[in-house]
C-alpha cells in the first residue's frame, strides 16, 4: 500500500469524523487471551457475540480472528439472521480492544478533486499495549495496517503512540485528549507534549486539540478519554462525576469537569459540559475496576450504553436519551466485560461510511 507525504494540517485533505456520523460497518476483535480478564474467562466471548448480534441490526458487523479464534467466532454466530450482516477477516490478534489497536479512519475534506484522497483512509498509529503493560503485543501491533489493507485503503503511520481510546472528537475539527496517556514516556519517550500535538493535529485533519486530565481508579490505559468526557454533539461533553467525596474518584473527576468547562473548541465556542454520575466503588473480588457509562458506543440509529445494575444505570440513560434525540438508547450490562477494565467502546472500532 502506499503511503501519503504529510506535512501541515493545512495541506491535509482528510478530517477525523465523529462518532455519530453515518457508519459503513462496527468492527470487533474476537477475545482469546484469558491473561487479561479477571474471573471465568469463557462468559466474555459469549458477552461479546450478544453483543456483536445486537450491533448488527442496526450496522454490519466485521469480526477479526485466526485460527481456533475465528473458528469459534464462527460458530458462536453461525445462527445469524438475514437482518443481521456479520462478516469475519482472518486477521491474528494478541487480544481484544480493538479500539486502541485498530486503525484510525479519516474522511476526505470536502470533495478533493485528487481521484486517490476521494475516499476514506487509515491512520495505523504505534501500539505498545499501553507502555508496555501487557507483552506480547506484537500481533496487536499490525491490526491497523492489515485492517485498512484489508479494505483497500491507503495508510498514513505517523510513528508514534496513540490509541483510540485515547482521542474524543466532535467531527469538526476539535479533539479531547488526556495528557495522562498520550504524553507518557513509557508511549512516546523523548517527545514532549507540544511536539505530540503538531504530529496528532496533521495527521488527523485537527484544528484544536484540547488537553484534559482525571483518571478512574482500576483503569490500566492511564485515563483514557472514553472513560471520562464524551462529545454528544460539537460544542457539547457528557463528562463522568463522583459524587461520593471518599471515593477515589471523587477528586480526579472533579478537577477534570472544572477543567472541561474552560475550555473553548474550535469554532469558538466553550464547552456545555453535562456531568454522568458513575458507579461508586466497582469490584470484582477486591479488584476496582473502571466502571463507566461514558464509554457507550454510538451506531448508526442506536446508542449502546454500559449498565453495571448500579443506582446511576438510569439516571446515565435518561441524561444519554436527551443527549442524543432520534436515537434508541440501548442499555448493555458490562458487569462481565469490565472484568477486562474496559468497556462497549474500547472493543469497538467504528469504520465511517
Amino acid at each position: 500500500m502506499g503511503r501519503l507525504a504529510i506535512t501541515q494540517a493545512a495541506d491535509f485533505s482528510f478530517r477525523l469524523p465523529a462518532e455519530w456520523e453515518p457508519h459503513a460497518a462496527t468492527w470487533l476483535a474476537w477475545p482469546h487471551r484469558r491473561a487479561t480478564w479477571l474471573g471465568e474467562f469463557a462468559l466474555i466471548p459469549r458477552m461479546v457475540a450478544k453483543f456483536a448480534r445486537l450491533v448488527a441490526t442496526y450496522e454490519p458487523v466485521r469480526i477479526i480472528a485466526t485460527g481456533a479464534a475465528l473458528a469459534e467466532s464462527r460458530a458462536s454466530l453461525e445462527d445469524v439472521t438475514s437482518h443481521e450482516t456479520i462478516e469475519w477477516i482472518d486477521i491474528p490478534t494478541n487480544d481484544s480492544w480493538l479500539r486502541d489497536t485498530g486503525p484510525v479512519f479519516l474522511l476526505p475534506k470536502d470533495k478533493p478533486l485528487e481521484p486517490q484522497l476521494r475516499h476514506a483512509v487509515a491512520v495505523a498509529w504505534g501500539w505498545n499495549a499501553w507502555g508496555g503493560k501487557y507483552p506480547p503485543w506484537d500481533l496487536d501491533a499490525k491490526v491497523s495496517r492489515r485492517m485498512a489493507e484489508s479494505l483497500g485503503m491507503q495508510v498514513f503511520q505517523p510513528g508514534i503512540v496513540l490509541e483510540g481510546g485515547a482521542i474524543e472528537t466532535d467531527g469538526e475539527g476539535t479533539l479531547l485528549v488526556n495528557h495522562r496517556c498520550v504524553a507518557d514516556e513509557a508511549r512516546n519517550p523523548g517527545l514532549s507534549r507540544g511536539a505530540i500535538e503538531k504530529v496528532i493535529c496533521q495527521r488527523l485533519g485537527i484544528e484544536r486539540l484540547l488537553w484534559v486530565g482525571g483518571e478512574l481508579a482500576g483503569d490500566d490505559t492511564d485515563g483514557h478519554i472514553d472513560q471520562l468526557a464524551r462529545f454528544v454533539s460539537p460544542g457539547r461533553v457528557v463528562a463522568a462525576r463522583q459524587p461520593d467525596p471518599l471515593d477515589t474518584n471523587h477528586k480526579p473527576l472533579q478537577e477534570n469537569l472544572a477543567l472541561l468547562r474552560t475550555l473553548v473548541d474550535a469554532r469558538g465556542r466553550r464547552l456545555d459540559v453535562i456531568p454522568i454520575d458513575i458507579p461508586p466503588r466497582f469490584c470484582f473480588e477486591g479488584v476496582q475496576l473502571p466502571a463507566s457509562h461514558m464509554n457507550f458506543y454510538i451506531a448508526n440509529g442506536v446508542v449502546f450504553v454500559p449498565v453495571f445494575q448500579t443506582a446511576t444505570d438510569e439516571s446515565a440513560l435518561q441524561r444519554l436519551e436527551d443527549c442524543f434525540p432520534g436515537r434508541k438508547i440501548e442499555p448493555v450490562d458490562c458487569r462481565e466485560l469490565v472484568r477486562g477494565r474496559g468497556g462497549l467502546h474500547c472493543i469497538t472500532r467504528d469504520q465511517p461510511l
